[in-house]
């Protein structure tokens, strides 16, 4: 069973939409504008990071690019998560973030459950990987309840991924 489904460009979780960033969005994070359909603390830092990457690479804003992470009981944006497009090898990163507000709820593992489910269709993609830092428990947790698994650490850093299934 998909933990998505795909209603045009949005992955809607059972909790969560996954939409695509506009340019008008982006230069709002990058003016310091605040736009009413985002959390009181969205966006935080790395969400500022994202749209200053997404500025100067459009083509993270691919259907397999990067997305705002939307709560839909509010309707509120609390974060975002993306693929670093374009694979390399046939493998891509994923990252993510949400807002302090809404830490805690499982909302970051819904998400990147749905996005390497989602990249996992994506053309010449069979591999799904993410980089985190071992001083952070909980992403470290966020990439296990996904389905991630470790395959290399050193001392600051753990390394997971995901393969697609091999065709029957």
């Amino acid at each position: 069973m998909s933990s998505f489904s795909l209603t045009g460009t949005d992955l809607t979780t059972d909790r969560l939409v996954l939409r695509p960033w506009s340019t008008d969005e982006l230069a709002a994070v990058l003016s310091d504008a605040r736009l009413t359909h985002w959390a009181e603390d969205f966006p935080a830092e790395g969400d500022r990071v994202i749209a200053g990457f997404l500025t100067e690479h459009p083509d993270g804003l691919t259907e397999y690019g990067h997305r705002k992470i939307i709560e839909r009981a509010s309707g509120l944006v609390v974060g975002s998560i993306g693929l670093f497009w374009p694979p390399s090898s046939g493998t891509i990163e994923v990252g993510y973030g949400v807002v302090a507000s809404r830490r805690g709820r499982g909302y970051a593992s819904e998400a990147t459950r749905a996005i390497v489910e989602f990249a996992l269709t994506a053309p010449d993609v069979h591999t799904v990987c993410a980089d985190v830092e071992l001083s952070n428990p909980a992403s470290v947790r966020v990439l296990e309840k996904s389905g991630l698994h470790r395959w290399s650490e050193d001392t600051t850093t753990a390394r997971f991924s995901t393969a697609a299934p091999a065709p029957s």
